[in-house]
């Protein structure tokens, strides 16, 4: 059924950064795209537009992953607007700094409703929607952290750790017709809190002396997508940091 896999994708937070990249590349490739953004719809729709404006088919969608039935919602309207969803990237990220000795329930919750609650309820959106001559593919962005655990960014690591469950989990749940896959990112671009010699320390520390490329993530999605036999795994796309070992953490 590897054939009958719809080339519509929606990409939750694809307005910036990895998000705008793999929706890039998916729109190059063939692909209807949908944009998902909440606070950064105009970047999105900036981006929609110009992938419009080369003949490419995009839209960009506005919800609040935090919100039930805004989230409920995206799978509907991509549909709307371009035919059965076949590709579901869950790459909309939270990244607060908390510890587990300082618990703070608003960034737990706020972690847990974009990693968690809304790639499953998205999830099985567009499982109930697939048409039963149809497969699929969701494709969740975790974090290499997952393989190699560290107690920094309390709510951020547990919240993507359940991420990395429920992967297996929902390619469990989902087989034969829909797979689920992730892809481990390591340092790719530089953080908001990050000074440049600090992202330049935490990429000579890397095994391979180099992260990820932008690029490297919609080529990923890509092979997942051309390869019917995986589901239930994740790619660590990180330059090999999960294969540190001395527990060194380089500021973030």
């Amino acid at each position: 059924m590897q054939n009958s896999i719809p080339k519509v994708a929606l990409v939750t937070g694809s307005a910036k950064r990895l998000g705008r990249a793999i929706a890039e590349d998916l729109a190059a490739h063939g692909f209807a795209v949908a944009l998902h953004a909440n606070g950064s719809l105009e970047a999105a729709e900036a981006v929609a537009a110009g992938l419009r404006s080369e003949g490419k088919k995009a839209i960009a969608l506005k919800a609040d992953l935090g919100n039930i039935s805004e989230t409920a919602s995206l799978i509907a309207r991509t549909e709307a607007e371009f035919g059965t969803v076949g590709l579901l990237v869950n790459n909309a990220s939270v990244f607060e700094d908390d510890t587990a000795v300082d618990f703070d329930a608003e960034i737990f919750a706020r972690h847990f409703d974009v990693h968690v609650r809304a790639p499953a309820i998205l999830s099985g959106a567009l499982v109930k929607a697939l048409p039963e001559d149809r497969s699929g593919l969701i494709v969740n962005i975790i974090d290499q952290r997952v393989l190699s655990l560290k107690p920094s960014f309390f709510s951020y690591t547990l919240s993507k750790s359940t991420m990395w469950t429920a992967t297996r989990t929902l390619a469990q749940a989902f087989a034969p017709r829909v797979r689920v896959n992730a892809i481990g990112p390591g340092p790719t671009l530089i953080s908001e809190r990050q000074r440049p010699e600090d992202f330049q320390a935490q990429i000579d520390s890397l095994p391979l002396k180099r992260g990820p490329s932008l690029d490297e993530f919609g080529r990923t999605i890509r092979f997942l997508f051309d390869t019917p036999s995986i589901t239930g795994q994740m790619i660590a796309l990180d330059g090999g940091q999960h294969l540190i070992w001395n527990g060194t953490e380089i500021n973030e």
